[in-house]
């Protein structure tokens, strides 16, 4: 082994190219990665490092990456690959010629053609300067006149990037003549390390930022009209639900948030919670640190709710969770009842809490009962 002094850089660091996988082969290694917040795969040459052959994927926006290859020597290698449009699929990618084979696609049972659907990929400017990357559903024929509804969904903690693959069940609203979209917000690792360290801690409410920014920007971009977003998010990305709606409620028609983590400055402040401790190195410890305290304190949805107009809401709790305790949602929930000033006919059913007394914190158990809730949510 050569020592460190000796060694040789192959792939020099980078802040844009964001590599996530290395496996080796006889003849070459494969790595995986992101660029710009785009999966890579890409194989190089152990003799030459700049001889590089990325593999050329067919849509603007998609997941992919290597799949099961087991054998040492090859002449092609086995893929995974979705997007909005295209279902679960197993490629071949032929070394010889770069030739992509289909073996495999996803069936769906009630029929699809994904020749009517189009996926797109566009970098909206935050704030900050910062470049956001938007995936887009939408069916053909979309108008981008401000006409039409759009949904927007996101994370946005804990590193996790989200992968823009295919739902089935997103095409009943799609069908119906939404755009649906995945904004890759700061928090989660899409576009590296340091685009998730740019949404956590007291850097956190880039995250909310950024969200609230890329509908604004799918609005100028003629995706949708003020007040005709709906948007959602879960856990974590309840808690930016309830964040955005303080900052930007006239954007929004409807906000659906579940097990939301909305009550953070009093969760954090308990260390008998059992999960609070380990929450620190995420969201920052306001016990020991008053400059804690006080940037918690500032987009804690729960503590920052106001008296104005809210967008139409479905909050959804479970009794038994462990993560977040079904006490925050329903204390937000009241409290919203209170604050808002919106009197829209049929006021009183514009703010629905759903507690299932059965579910923890990733929902109902089942195949069918989780379509139910999901047929609720878009309901």
């Amino acid at each position: 082994m050569k020592a460190p002094g000796d060694w040789k850089t192959l792939i020099a660091g980078s802040d844009r190219h964001y590599l996530t996988g290395l496996s080796l082969f006889k003849n070459f290694y494969v790595t995986e990665g992101r660029i710009d917040g785009l999966d890579q795969v890409e194989i190089r040459d152990y003799a030459d490092a700049n001889k590089v052959q990325p593999i050329k994927f067919p849509e603007a926006s998609y997941n992919a990456g290597l799949g099961d290859n087991p054998e040492y020597d090859v002449t092609k290698l086995r893929l995974g690959y979705e997007s909005m449009v295209t279902p679960d699929t197993v490629f071949d990618y032929h070394l010889a010629d770069g030739r992509l084979e289909t073996l495999k696609v996803q069936e769906i049972p009630s029929g699809y053609d994904p020749a009517q659907y189009v996926t797109e990929r566009v970098m909206i400017t935050a704030r900050d300067g910062a470049k956001v990357p938007v995936s887009i559903l939408t069916k053909k024929g979309f108008k981008k006149d401000g006409s039409q509804p759009l949904h927007l969904y996101a994370y946005g903690a804990y590193g996790y990037a989200m992968p823009p693959g295919f739902s089935a069940n997103r095409l009943s609203m799609v069908d119906r003549g939404f755009a649906y979209a995945i904004a890759h917000i700061r928090g989660g690792d899409d576009l590296g390390y340091q685009w998730y360290l740019d949404g956590k801690l007291t850097k956190r409410t880039n995250t909310f930022n950024d969200f609230v920014d890329a509908a604004k920007g799918l609005i100028d971009l003629g995706f949708t009209g003020k007040g005709k977003v709906t948007a959602s998010g879960g856990s974590a990305g309840g808690e930016l639900m309830g964040a955005v709606v303080n900052q930007a409620p006239e954007l929004f028609g409807a906000v659906v948030s579940h097990v939301a983590f909305v009550d953070v400055l009093n969760t954090m402040l308990d260390k008998d919670l059992p999960l609070t401790p380990g929450e620190w190195p995420e969201w920052g410890n306001p016990i020991e640190s008053r400059e804690v305290f006080e940037y918690m304190r500032s987009y804690s949805p729960y503590d920052n709710l106001s008296k104005q107009a809210y967008p139409a809401m479905f909050v959804g709790t479970g009794l038994w969770d462990s993560q977040v305790q079904y006490w925050e949602p329903a204390k937000w929930v009241a409290k919203l009842r209170e604050m808002k000033t919106d009197q829209n006919p049929g006021a009183e059913t514009q703010l629905l809490l759903h507690t299932n007394m059965e579910a923890g914190h990733g929902g109902a158990s089942g195949r069918f009962q989780a379509l139910k809730e999901i047929a609720l949510e878009y309901a």
